[in-house]
């Protein structure tokens, strides 16, 4: 139980320092820039994250499934992958230049768009070294790297505060954090690559790794997730290009200041069940039955709780702490940020029985309830949005969130618990305290 605290605490502590550094920029960059640039930007940069999940291509995921069900046998898996992940970042790339080609009536747009583009390429890098890092158990490792590049990104938005720097000057900052992000992604996997790198909770070998995995059938396995991840980042940043296209660059902008917020909040459950808890899943769905019940009964309710509170934290501190952080034009952001913060129980709560499907072999059925919340979402954000503006895009959000956190709950309830015992709180204090789980 120290060790899981340990680090559960190593990657918060990176997760509260990602989140300050993240908020960070976005209220020096709106002091600096004017709310038409500060849009543009944040536009542009919410178009290059929707394509992070195309570029990793699910790839991330499908290791920690893969590693978590073969062992060492799965290292067939990982240079076919990332021949896999390369193609598509280049198309992305090169996508995003064609895009940005086409705002040639405006340079400074165009100039940010391009930019950005190697975002696309480091997000992609990012995530396969989460995957590695949990696969070592190196979560220290994988703390810092995750904290980095949002440090290196406050000193560009410092840069540009400081010297009156334009949005492109930013754009460029940011192109310089993603390639040394690269850089150092592309150092700390080559052990991985080479697969002489230790597993956590694997003793050896489970025998010879067979051929490898042709780049078709990679592409084949890995789809369901990468149609997760667009799906979720659908809902994180298809708001704010939504908005900036009905209403126009400064509604964007207030929209995009609470998305960061809630952003920022939404890396809990991720630390907790994504950077944690997922590989181990995987390894109890196939050994420790008991273990994946606790997680449906503690961790659905457990989180379900947490996100009312910090539900409450959000929507109370934002009302005056917005304004206060960004001036008096964004006060319409705090009144969007609580209706926002309604969305954050069922977000919390979602992503516990999500990891449980995703582990339990029924990732297409999450990928298609995936799917239908993401329906959802576009119908309501269609029709809120051109007679609400910037708060309907907030309601279609939060419609979305309920509606995809019922269907997954109902679904792990029917299909991976059924008619199972669920355990007491005297069984889970049993395997805390005697070490009883398979987890480390």
């Amino acid at each position: 139980m120290r060790r899981v605290l340990v680090h559960l605490g190593m990657l918060g502590l990176s997760q509260v320092g990602v989140t300050v550094a993240a908020f960070a920029t976005q209220i020096l960059l709106a002091r600096s820039l004017p709310q038409a640039a500060f849009g543009t930007f944040t536009a542009a940069l919410a178009v290059v994250s929707l394509t992070a999940p195309l570029a990793v291509f699910g790839v991330s995921e499908l290791w920690l499934q893969r590693f978590g069900q073969e062992g060492e046998r799965a290292y067939r898996w990982v240079r076919p992958s990332l021949r896999l992940v390369l193609i598509a970042c280049v198309v992305l790339v090169a996508g995003t230049l064609a895009w940005s080609g086409v705002e040639m009536h405006d340079p400074a747009e165009g100039g940010v768009r391009a930019l950005l583009a190697t975002v696309v390429v480091a997000q992609a890098g990012l995530a396969l070294v989460a995957s590695v890092q949990q696969l070592r158990g190196a979560y220290a490792g994988l703390s810092a790297l995750q904290a980095a590049p949002h440090l290196g990104r406050v000193l560009v938005v410092l840069t540009v505060w400081l010297f009156g720097l334009s949005v492109v000057a930013a754009a460029a900052g940011y192109a310089v954090v993603a390639l040394l992000t690269v850089v150092a992604c592309a150092v700390v996997m080559r052990p991985f690559v080479r697969g002489d790198m230790p597993l956590e909770g694997h003793a050896g070998a489970m025998g010879p790794p067979g051929p490898a995995v042709p780049v078709t059938g990679v592409a084949r396995a890995a789809t369901p997730f990468v149609l997760g991840n667009v799906f979720y980042l659908l809902g994180m940043y298809l708001g704010t290009v939504t908005v900036a296209e009905v209403r126009g660059p400064e509604a964007a902008a207030v929209l995009s200041v609470p998305m960061s917020v809630l952003t920022a909040v939404y890396l809990v459950p991720r630390v907790v069940f994504q950077q944690y808890f997922l590989a181990k899943l995987h390894r109890w769905s196939q050994t420790d039955r008991g273990a994946i019940l606790m997680a449906y009964r503690y961790g659905g309710t457990g989180m379900f709780a947490l996100g009312v509170v910090i539900a409450m934290l959000v929507a109370l501190g934002g009302m005056p702490g917005l304004p206060f952080l960004l001036g008096p034009e964004y006060r319409e952001s705090a009144a969007v940020l609580a209706v926002l913060a309604l969305a954050i129980p069922f977000r919390f709560a979602g992503a516990a029985v999500a990891s449980l499907l995703t582990s339990g072999g029924l990732l297409r059925r999450k990928v298609a309830y995936q799917g239908v919340g993401a329906l959802v979402f576009l119908v309501a954000l269609a029709v809120a949005t051109p007679f609400w503006g910037i708060m309907g895009a907030a309601a279609a959000t939060v419609a979305a969130e309920i509606v995809l956190c019922v269907l997954l709950w109902t679904a792990v309830r029917r299909r991976v618990v059924g008619d199972a015992d669920l355990p007491s709180w005297h069984d889970l204090r049993q395997r805390l305290t005697r070490g009883a789980t398979r987890a480390s």
